[in-house]
């Protein structure tokens, strides 16, 4: 059972992320300080470094809550399912849930908003594929355990969430500079990716007509 002390932790930390988020979206991510964070919430810098690395940590903590989320619902997919159809599906499935997994802490819409500095932002757009990458090695192990295989000696595990990575972050590249920063817009845009992939794998090219 948690601990009184530990549930205000839990809040302490998700104020810190909750007022973090908001000025990154609002007045930007570098001209927001750690400072700026501690003071809004009533509590010292040295209180913000023990739930935070940075503001870097900070401004993609909600990312990493969503990865952890859709890692662990590929993990949790029937084994029956290809290893494509579990990734769509978990993919789809984190969409359909993201307000479960974020609104504890900001509403969906601050956290696509963050989504946005995220891509405009160099410093955390390259912290951002950097941790992507550290995910994707984690995605391989999950989909070689649900294959039985060993991705040291079997590439298409590895192989699969390359490309499938490649689709997301095609996704949420247009996404963000589509103008339309909604969250159907952004699973409409997944489903369209994905549709796309073996076609564009497989098939001869034709003209493309946007849905």
């Amino acid at each position: 059972m948690e601990t009184l002390r530990e549930r205000k932790k839990q809040r302490t930390r998700e104020a810190l992320l909750r007022v973090a988020i908001e000025l990154f979206t609002t007045r930007g991510y570098e001209r927001t300080t750690v400072d700026d964070i501690a003071d809004a919430v009533g509590v010292s810098q040295r209180t913000f470094f023990r739930y935070f690395a940075g503001k870097e940590d900070a401004a993609l903590a909600l990312d990493a809550m969503t990865v952890s989320n859709f890692v662990d619902s590929v993990r949790a997919r029937p084994p029956h399912e290809p290893p494509l159809e579990a990734l769509r599906l978990a993919v789809l499935e984190g969409w359909d849930t993201l307000h479960e997994v974020v609104e504890s802490v900001v509403p969906v819409e601050r956290f696509l908003a963050m989504y946005r500095v995220i891509e405009s932002t160099p410093v955390l757009l390259a912290a951002h594929l950097r941790r992507s990458a550290e995910a994707e090695e984690v995605l391989t192990r999950v989909l070689a355990e649900r294959e039985g295989l060993d991705p040291a000696t079997d590439p298409r595990p590895r192989l699969l969430v390359a490309v499938f990575s490649g689709v997301m972050r095609v996704t949420e590249r247009q996404w963000s500079t589509d103008g339309e920063f909604s969250l159907e817009a952004m699973r409409a845009l997944t489903v369209s990716h994905l549709e796309l992939l073996g076609p564009a794998l497989t098939g001869k090219w034709f003209p493309y007509t946007k849905t």
